[in-house]
C-alpha cells in the first residue's frame, strides 16, 4: 500500500461526521500554499511545508473533536488555541456538527505559515 492509499484510509475509517469534517480541513489545509504536502506520521495525516512538520489532523479522545494541530503553536496567539500539556504545539477544535469557521481557520494557516516563510521557524536546507 502506498503512502498516499494509507493517508486515504486515515480519513476513509473515520465515522461520519468526524470524517467529512477532516476532508474538509484537509482540502483548506492543503489550499493554502502549493508547498504544502500530507504525508502520514505517527499514523496521523501531518502536513508539511517544505518537508518541516507544519500542522496535523487528529480526534480529541477526551472531547471526541476533530482538531487541527498546529506544530508551531506555541507562537500562535489565539484565546481558542489550546495547549493542554504540550509545550510547542497548539490544538484548535471544531464540533463537527457545527459549519467550520473557515476564515477562522485561513487566517490561523496564514500565521502559522508566516513563521515559517519569515525564517522565524527554519526550514531544512
Amino acid at each position: 500500500m502506498d503512502i498516499v492509499q494509507e493517508i486515504d484510509n486515515f480519513y476513509l475509517k473515520q465515522p461520519e461526521p468526524y470524517q467529512s469534517c477532516l476532508l474538509a480541513l484537509k482540502d483548506i489545509i492543503l489550499s493554502q500554499d502549493t508547498e504544502i504536502t500530507n504525508v502520514l506520521k505517527y499514523g496521523m495525516p501531518m502536513f508539511c511545508y517544505k518537508q518541516k512538520m507544519f500542522c496535523y489532523l487528529w480526534v480529541h479522545k477526551k472531547y471526541k473533536q476533530p482538531y487541527i494541530g498546529f506544530v508551531e503553536g506555541k507562537h500562535l496567539d489565539d484565546p481558542e488555541l489550546l495547549a493542554e500539556k504540550r509545550s510547542r504545539m497548539k490544538i484548535l477544535l471544531f464540533d463537527p456538527n457545527q459549519d467550520l469557521p473557515i476564515e477562522k481557520i485561513e487566517n490561523l494557516l496564514k500565521e502559522a505559515l508566516e513563521l515559517y516563510k519569515s525564517g522565524k521557524i527554519a526550514l531544512k536546507k
